[in-house]
């Protein structure tokens, strides 16, 4: 982020230029309008899809007024996903969050239905209700998987990102901007920064493209008419409330949405929740305890879990164990002290992936920034080594590390004692990891964190999951973790 200080602080007949966008549909279709309109569109198509359809079966068809009856299902669906929240916009469209409110208001809609159709005096509907509502449940979210998939594709391609304007003078700003370009997926695109004086060019980072200074947050509606901003992310700043009251006002007046970073950002989680005292609001935090019943049963069920995977993944178990054996001299396991819970060291285990090292290996030294992880120095990979790696199979001996007690199938990914004692002097909140058993996958690495990638971001997304954990949270990690490990690994 290279600062361009304005020293006029912004005159109101020179207003920065912005950059023209050239797809209008795709312009709009991203818009407050646009998305709800597209959305609902898709909704009604499917829905209506899903009405027709059990004609085709004849047992189910419903002649004369009974048949039009059925049509009522579209308004139903679409009220009750209104109602569930999926005509908001949000930063990402997770398949995965969206299935149950999506399947949970079919199922409500499909007994009104039937309820009505009884009502008109059918004697048998069900059989007609029960198909037209399992056909929207699965083309309803089939149609919303594709259009998020084509989404994030017009995002990483650039195609498709909303102009956005960062305010504040923290260190923060330069946090968020470094977020929107690695997250391209998220879209929003960094067009400028206001705030009440120039950043500090030798506190940016070096990371991501210049994002330029544009005056103080006063200067906030000639630089957002110009530029054509969407969006506007409001950090810690020196600009006084007023201020930026007004520029929220201004802001909603040109239906630009306002994202505000909190001050206790870290200690603010998915499950956080506005109450007021009078007409005052305030944030309510629910407590998060790794050291209660929620994660005790976790820990729990994760042994249950893994015996019985164990047991059914047996055949391949001794399968690669052999193949492992045959493949160069030394032991199965690869045995490497980690840190789990309450920072405490355990043997972690995999199947050994590599030859043993020879005296004209050279050593292996961690990139600034980066986690250890991959292949470390030579590579001294087997053949069958290199496929486990590459499929993740030779973190299956971990399931013995859950057995034991040692990890848990889901949870921050162990590290090395080494690397931990200098990640906890260097990195932020490093250490708060441990409050949970170390884990198989993590929401760290079904995000792309594995190998040697930044240990800061993975330190963020490893709180971030001990603070908004749940057990559907867990099952969709597992879920991800299929897809994650599609992709090769070292």
């Amino acid at each position: 982020m290279t600062a361009h200080a304005d020293p006029e602080r912004g005159s109101e007949s020179s207003p920065p230029t912005g950059t023209p966008r050239r797809y209008a549909s795709i312009d709009f279709a991203r818009s407050r309008t646009g998305s709800v309109a597209l959305t609902i569109t898709l909704d009604v198509a499917a829905l209506a899809v899903s009405v027709v359809a059990p004609d085709f079966w004849e047992t189910s068809h419903l002649a004369g007024p009974a048949n039009q009856l059925t049509w009522l299902f579209v308004p139903l669906a679409l009220s009750l996903f209104a109602r569930e929240g999926l005509y908001q916009r949000n930063l990402t469209r997770d398949f995965l969050d969206e299935a149950y409110p999506i399947v949970s208001s079919i199922a409500i809609a499909s007994f009104a239905l039937l309820g009505l159709l009884l009502l008109a005096g059918l004697s048998h509907p069900g059989y007609h209700v029960v198909l037209t509502g399992l056909c929207a449940a699965i083309l309803v979210q089939v149609v919303r998987l594709a259009r998020n998939f084509v989404q994030r594709h017009l995002r990483r391609a650039h195609i498709s990102a909303s102009p956005t304007l960062v305010v504040g003078d923290t260190e923060m700003v330069d946090h968020v901007i470094s977020h929107m370009y690695a997250l391209p997926e998220y879209g929003l695109r960094p067009t400028g920064i206001l705030a009440a004086k120039p950043p500090d060019p030798s506190a940016t980072s070096s990371t991501h493209p210049p994002v330029p200074y544009l005056g103080s947050p006063t200067r906030f509606g000639v630089v957002a008419r110009a530029m054509g901003i969407e969006e506007v992310v409001i950090t810690e700043a020196d600009s006084s409330d007023e201020e930026l009251v007004d520029l929220i006002a201004k802001a909603h007046r040109h239906d630009i949405r306002v994202w505000v970073v909190p001050r206790l950002h870290d200690a603010v989680g998915k499950r956080a929740r506005i109450d007021h005292l009078g007409g005052l609001p305030m944030l309510v935090l629910p407590p998060v305890n790794p050291a209660g019943w929620q994660f005790a049963m976790k820990y729990a069920m994760d042994r249950v879990v893994s015996a019985v995977l164990l047991l059914l993944i047996s055949p391949l178990f001794l399968t690669l164990a052999l193949l492992v054996r045959l493949s160069s001299p030394g032991p199965v396991f690869f045995r490497q002290k980690r840190v789990g819970r309450d920072g405490k060291p355990f043997d972690c285990l995999k199947f050994r992936s590599m030859r043993p090292p020879s005296t004209s290996d050279t050593a292996f030294e961690l990139k600034a920034g980066a986690a250890p992880g991959g292949v470390e120095g030579v590579d001294r990979r087997t053949r069958v080594g290199a496929l486990m790696r590459a499929l993740s199979l030779d973190e299956l001996p971990q399931l013995i590390n859950v057995l034991r007690g040692d990890m848990s199938l889901v949870g921050p990914r162990p590290e090395r004692p080494e690397f931990v004692e200098f990640f906890e002097i260097h990195i932020h909140r490093y250490g708060q990891r441990h409050r949970v058993k170390a884990g198989l996958t993590g929401w760290a690495q079904v995000h792309g964190l594995r190998g040697q990638t930044s240990i800061a971001d993975r330190a963020e997304w490893d709180n971030y999951y001990i603070e908004n954990w749940s057990f559907w949270l867990d099952i969709k990690i597992l879920l991800l973790t299929v897809l994650a490990v599609l992709k090769r690994a070292e």
